[in-house]
């Protein structure tokens, strides 16, 4: 027999709890329940709702987002990628970069009133330079927040990625200008050994921006 040595992060995401669910329950990445474990503590999206998610691809937080919506609300997914359909009748999808004017516009064209929420887990392509990281991840929350003040209605939820480091108390102070209540989110399902965090941002004060 041939002993094969298998990259490391394939063989720790095999022996990952939250990948090996994932795949049981056909959710397209474990990211999903990430999303649901934040939202069954704070309760930010409901049966009903109109969620903007950022960074959709390939699609896990668009699936959790539309069974927690139900058939009543309405999801839509922004991705630089093409995202696989998921053949429900109240999720669409655009693709475009979050960073362009006109992908805005497409999302206020689409959406069929503001939205109730914005969630976004978009990511910068990771160097290994950690300041510069996390730089471009901060970039990347600051223009969600932005799209989230664009579309949200006043009393609507915002939840975003980050990453931790020097430029983060500076976003979180932003955050907390626009909404009443923010939290600072470390999911379950976050891999131990990340420095992801999420910010959450509850009950949007409708400041004209």
């Amino acid at each position: 027999m041939v002993n094969i040595n298998l990259p490391d992060q394939w063989l720790l995401r095999k022996r990952d709890y939250y990948y090996r669910r994932a795949k049981e329950e056909d959710y397209r990445s474990r990211a999903a329940y990430k999303l649901l474990q934040a939202v069954k503590k704070y309760g930010f999206i409901k049966r009903g709702y109109v969620v903007i998610d950022l960074g959709a691809a390939p699609g896990g937080w668009l699936q959790a987002a539309r069974q927690l919506v139900g058939d009543e609300g309405f999801v839509l997914g922004v991705d630089l990628k093409e995202i696989e359909p998921l053949n429900f009748g109240n999720v669409h999808t655009i693709v475009g970069d979050i960073r362009d004017t006109e992908t805005l516009n497409k999302i206020k064209a689409v959406l069929p009133r503001p939205a109730d929420a914005v969630i976004s887990d978009v990511s910068p392509n990771v160097s290994g330079v950690w300041e510069l990281d996390h730089a471009r991840q901060i970039e990347l929350a600051e223009i969600s927040l932005n799209i989230a003040l664009n579309t949200l209605r006043k009393g609507g939820n915002f939840f975003t990625k980050v990453f931790q480091g020097d430029l983060f108390n500076q976003f979180l102070s932003e955050v907390k200008e626009h909404f009443h209540q923010v939290k600072v989110i470390r999911p379950e399902a976050s891999r131990k050994r990340s420095a992801e965090i999420y910010v959450l941002g509850l009950n949007y004060k409708g400041i004209v921006i």
